[in-house]
């Protein structure tokens, strides 16, 4: 039986809230049967929140439309109390195909120039926006501590591949030469990203070190997609049951590429790409249960 969305979303929200409260032996038996695959035991946390996921059919392939309107819902159920930040600032910045919004988080005491991350959010290119992924800008600015620039790229199939990428090349350049009046230190501006993100963080390394300009300081890879062109042994592992699934990978890829052959392209699939040497350090963060 699936439950309407509107009538559990304010106990998702509690039970989102409460579940990290609750004592060990608690939460192991609400969560079900244990869950193991190759060495690793699913947290009884995650569990519980898969078994959320399946009462409200969280996992069914949905129109476009509605597909982003379930991770406004998600947002808002699983985000929590929203992080303060010293200040919030809405930009628009020049893009290849007209203005890109963006948004600037500023940490508590952040004085004289300062690191600063270009922040892409998740989404398979498709769904997610500035608001969805408001929470992980505002724990970066905080945690780093830095500054964060958060950039609201084009999304497919409205703006198929290279579109995102193209904006997301953007906005590094842009903050790169806005960084005296972002009050940001230009040697420390890295780009972090997750998921379809991380592909984006990936992609604009490598060009922005081709085009002979300006390169990030280093990139933060959270569980990135580096490559389309193939499906690896974490798909056959991790690519049902859990939170992102080989079915939905398939229909990001179908809405963000026009043509198959694009998949194989670095810009899509950095991994691909001729010559890696010369590219920031990065911090690559990688998840148990994910076909990524």
């Amino acid at each position: 039986m699936v439950i309407p969305s509107g009538i559990l979303e304010p106990i998702e929200k509690a039970i989102a809230r409460g579940v990290p409260a609750l004592p060990g032996p608690l939460a192991r038996a609400l969560a079900g049967r244990p869950v193991r695959i190759d060495g690793q035991e699913l947290h009884p946390q995650v569990r519980i929140a898969l078994r959320l996921e399946r009462l409200t059919g969280g996992s069914e392939i949905l129109p476009v439309a509605e597909a982003r309107e379930r991770r406004r819902r998600d947002a808002r159920v699983f985000s929590g109390p929203r992080l303060e930040v010293a200040r919030t600032e809405e930009i628009e910045l020049p893009g290849p195909a007209g203005s890109i919004a963006a948004r600037l988080y500023s940490p508590e005491g952040a004085g004289g120039p300062a690191p600063l991350l270009v922040y892409y959010h998740g989404g398979g290119h498709v769904i997610g926006d500035l608001d969805t992924h408001d929470q992980p800008g505002r724990f970066l600015a905080r945690e780093v501590p830095a500054l964060v620039l958060a950039i609201d790229y084009r999304l497919a199939p409205e703006h198929r591949f290279p579109a995102a990428v193209e904006d997301a090349l953007a906005g590094f350049r842009w903050a790169h030469a806005e960084a005296d009046r972002l009050g940001a230190d230009r040697d420390r501006i890295g780009v972090v990203g997750d998921s379809a993100g991380g592909n984006l963080a990936a992609a604009v390394c490598r060009l922005a070190l081709g085009d002979g300009g300006p390169t990030p300081a280093l990139q933060v890879l959270i569980y990135p997609v580096i490559d389309y062109s193939a499906e690896r042994r974490s798909y056959d592992l991790f690519g049902e049951g859990f939170f992102l699934t080989r079915e939905e990978m398939d229909w990001y890829r179908e809405n963000y590429f026009a043509r198959a052959e694009d998949r194989f392209d670095p810009r899509a699939s950095p991994i691909l790409a001729a010559d890696l040497a010369g590219l920031p350090r990065a911090h690559v963060v990688t998840a148990g249960f994910d076909p990524l």
